[in-house]
């Protein structure tokens, strides 16, 4: 076995550790040591999951994503570990497999909806057309609103003309303008089936007297900044993190604590200010984000378990988060004439088209957006 000791940053590390041959019985009677030994490297953020190996050409053994800056750093935790002291991992055939923690764009970097299909969730326009049944549009009003792009064939934003449904789509107010309006629909209703749904941070969209506290991790993407505007509403007591720069962003936005997300004491001021926060909602997603996240949580809070669907993308149909979205888009013309939720930041791209749709998912892979709604111009 050579180890790589060449990395000083951190890399991200698929650890596959195979057992020895005949170390079942002893693996199950250290079981729950391991268990408790795993736990405080997966708390500091070191491990990220672990697992037996399951897949492919069938082994015996564990399974770790890791972060660190060697093998070597990664072998001298696993040597520490009750199954490396018991005899039942053999250090000797360990495996470790690199990677860069890349976040895919689903719709396009891999392809999930394939060839033919029209991209693009966000919209604002003017009603051409409607069917019999709807009741609450007519020809002439300006709208947004969200679509699935892409899975249906032909139906998407980024188009000249598209399909709405009444139900997922507001009113323009009179005091934004299309583009504006444009920023609102899906980051908006991420933010409020992430805060709502039950499947996510299950909070019961009503002000309740008793302040109900909740971390939110990045409060300056948009989806954060909607999420801080939306928690307010309902008396939801938030603490979020963000650049020094756009503490005041935050504030008016409704947070009622705001931290630098560089700051070296962040975590235990988040813990200083929401002593008990159970609910948190990381709105990065990056390499450190969760890790972090969970550091400041409660003694009681819980993470779900990581679900894979074997690399596929796939969305399975959810009809109470259908009907949650239905009621907040019912709401929106009123919140955002009332000023009760603000609009995101926008950055004009342009004229829709391939040339600005492809400038604009490689400053998303590029992680050069902050803050703001890229937007394109229509067809005339």
């Amino acid at each position: 076995m050579t180890l790589n000791t060449d990395l000083n940053t951190i890399t991200e590390w698929i650890v596959l550790i195979p057992d020895v041959k005949g170390s079942l019985e002893t693996r199950v009677r250290v079981r729950e040591t391991h268990i408790e030994e795993m736990d405080q490297h997966v708390k500091s953020g070191f491990f990220q999951m672990g697992g037996g190996t399951l897949a492919g050409n069938a082994v015996d053994g564990s399974a770790i994503i890791a972060r660190a800056k060697s093998e070597g750093e990664i072998l001298a935790v696993l040597k520490t570990d009750v199954y490396a002291r018991s005899g039942v991992w053999d250090l000797d055939k360990i495996r470790f497999i690199p990677f860069k923690c890349v976040y895919r764009r689903l719709a396009l970097d891999v392809n999930a909806f394939g060839d033919g299909s029209v991209l693009g969730c966000d919209f604002s326009g003017t009603v051409v057309d409607t069917h019999p049944s709807v009741t609450k549009l007519k020809n002439g009003d300006n709208i947004a609103g969200f679509v699935w792009g892409g899975e249906i064939k032909g139906l998407g934003a980024y188009s000249a003309y598209t399909i709405a449904d009444e139900r997922l789509s507001f009113k323009i107010p009179s005091n934004i303008s299309p583009a504006q309006a444009s920023s609102v629909p899906l980051a908006a209703n991420t933010a409020w089936l992430a805060l709502f749904s039950e499947d996510c941070l299950d909070f019961k969209p009503e002000v309740s007297v008793e302040k109900r506290p909740l971390l939110i991790w990045g409060g300056n993407s948009t989806v954060g900044f909607f999420a801080v505007q939306l928690a307010k509403l309902y008396n939801i007591e938030v603490a979020t993190t963000c650049s020094s720069r756009n503490f005041d962003k935050m504030r008016g936005a409704g947070a009622n604590y705001v931290f630098d997300y560089n700051d070296e004491d962040v975590i235990l001021k988040l813990r200083s200010a929401l002593p008990n926060v159970q609910h948190a909602f990381d709105t990065i997603g990056n390499e450190t984000s969760s890790a972090t996240i969970a550091k400041a949580m409660a003694s009681t809070g819980a993470f779900p378990t990581e679900h894979t669907y074997r690399g596929k993308a796939h969305w399975p149909v959810k009809m109470g988060d259908h009907n949650l979205s239905a009621e907040f888009h019912s709401a929106m013309e009123m919140w955002l004439h009332d000023g009760s939720i603000q609009p995101a930041l926008i950055r004009s791209m342009g004229e829709l088209s391939s040339s600005t749709i492809e400038e604009t998912m490689n400053l998303n892979r590029e992680g050069l957006i902050s803050g703001e709604k890229l937007v394109f111009k229509g067809f005339p």
